[in-house]
């Protein structure tokens, strides 16, 4: 656990330096480079619950608060393609984008009509999966990923999530009835609950291998330093003692020698092999497109990623909307990533897609990744990362891709400490809305 929680520690520390916000006042995105195609991200901050695990930007859904920002979400769209901006996938993250169906759709027709778009993403949650909704979905979205978390009920109570999504049971069966309708149905799930057991894991997995899905992603629980005191009230402690052997057992299980049938895509995702040529193309993107270089976000508290800055849009629901409409870019503020600090995060995100390019590394760096990050490489060399280890590449050893899932959790969870600076400004009616109290979470 040494070298674990030295990882944890020490990309907790840079984060918090690298993804400070810094508010901005005035500030644009700069203008498209000439015939580069980008991805876009669009954020939809609604849900019917709120996960108590969860960091991302989200409200409480209300029905006369979402229509209008559905609305100020596509004049934003406007806004990037009168500058010029072309994407050829779109994301919807979430909140839970389906909340309004029919607004989703409109948004979707648009962004099709104003650009290159190839393939669209969308998140969504299983009480969605239903005929009224796929039926809309079906031919506007490619990939579509519903998040379950977990097929086990009393898992499901403790996150407040059995009553409004339904039991294991239902869930599983809506499952396999959504598949068909869609290039690619993923689902989302989460390891290391702290009243997770091996055994409920391991069902998890067997119920995964049966459901029809094409592709499934696992991640760490992590937590923000808003979500831990309600995480712990009502999930229990987080405990990371157990991450690196549920996460054995996931890789294990889905893509070892008795898999089965599923491939590693990343670290934390897997192909159903039987449904690779419908889904390897697709995008791996979620709530954290950021992840993704050269990606434009739009709506409440979206992150854009050009060269080497990050943007933060306004997380205020009426702030957002007011700069909208006056025609402005609803940006908060900007943070601007080191030469080092690009380094560090191509190094991280190519881990995690498990290979590193040492030649591209070069030629973008203009010296190798042992000159540019030798106390990175050294440590993880000296714990045994690397399976591969030449001239040209770095793949992972099974160590190695428990080191780097640290790496990228503790990155993630950065990303939502970001969200949290942000969130801390709101207007008392937002703060209201979001917390109940007008209080802080606790």
């Amino acid at each position: 656990m040494l070298s674990e929680r030295f990882l944890t520690t020490v990309v907790r520390t840079m984060t918090k330096d690298q993804l400070a916000l810094n508010p901005t006042p005035g500030i644009t995105l700069p203008d498209p480079e000439p015939g580069r195609i980008y991805t876009l991200y669009a954020h939809v901050p609604f849900c019917e619950r709120l996960c108590p695990y969860c960091s991302f930007n989200r409200y409480p859904f209300r029905e006369e608060v979402a229509r209008p920002y559905f609305s100020a979400l596509r004049r934003e769209m406007r806004m990037l393609a009168e500058r010029g901006y072309d994407f050829e996938s779109l994301y919807v993250g979430g909140g839970t984008p389906t909340v309004m169906i029919d607004e989703l759709c409109e948004t979707i027709d648009l962004a099709r009509d104003l650009f290159s778009i190839r393939e669209v993403n969308s998140e969504t949650n299983p009480n969605h999966l239903i005929p009224a909704y796929l039926d809309k979905l079906a031919g506007r979205v490619q990939r579509l990923s519903v998040g379950v978390q977990s097929f086990d009920d009393d898992l499901l109570r403790q996150m407040d999530r059995y009553d409004k999504y339904g039991s294991g049971k239902e869930i599983f069966e809506r499952i396999g009835a959504s598949a068909g309708y869609f290039e690619s149905l993923n689902v989302d799930m989460i390891f290391d609950f702290p009243s997770q057991t091996e055994a409920v894991l391991r069902s998890d997995l067997e119920r995964i291998a049966s459901c029809g899905c094409q592709q499934t992603t696992f991640s760490p629980l992590y937590q923000s330093n808003a979500t831990m005191r309600k995480m712990a009230a009502t999930l229990g402690p987080l405990r990371y003692d157990r991450e690196r052997c549920f996460y054995e057992i996931v890789d294990e299980t889905l893509a070892g020698g008795d898999a089965p049938g599923f491939k590693r895509r990343t670290l934390w995702t897997f192909n159903r092999l039987d449904g690779e040529s419908r889904s390897r193309e697709h995008l791996e993107v979620d709530e954290y497109a950021v992840a993704y270089e050269e990606c434009v976000g739009i709506g409440s508290g979206s992150i854009t990623h050009l060269g080497g800055d990050l943007y933060v849009n306004s997380f205020g629901l009426n702030e957002y909307r007011a700069a909208v409409e006056a025609g402005r870019l609803p940006l908060l503020g900007k943070t601007a990533l080191s030469r080092h600090d690009l380094m560090r995060y191509r190094f991280l995100l190519q881990l995690y897609a498990l290979r590193f390019d040492k030649r591209q590394f070069r030629a973008d760096f203009g010296c190798s990744v042992d000159a540019g990050l030798p106390m990175e490489m050294a440590f993880l060399r000296l714990n045994g990362a690397f399976a591969t280890d030449n001239a040209d590449e770095l793949t992972l050893t099974p160590r190695g891709r428990y080191l780097t899932v640290v790496m990228y959790r503790q990155f993630l969870a950065g990303l939502n400490n970001l969200r949290e600076q942000a969130r801390a400004n709101l207007p008392g009616p937002e703060r209201e809305l979001l917390f109940g109290d007008g209080r802080p979470a606790a």
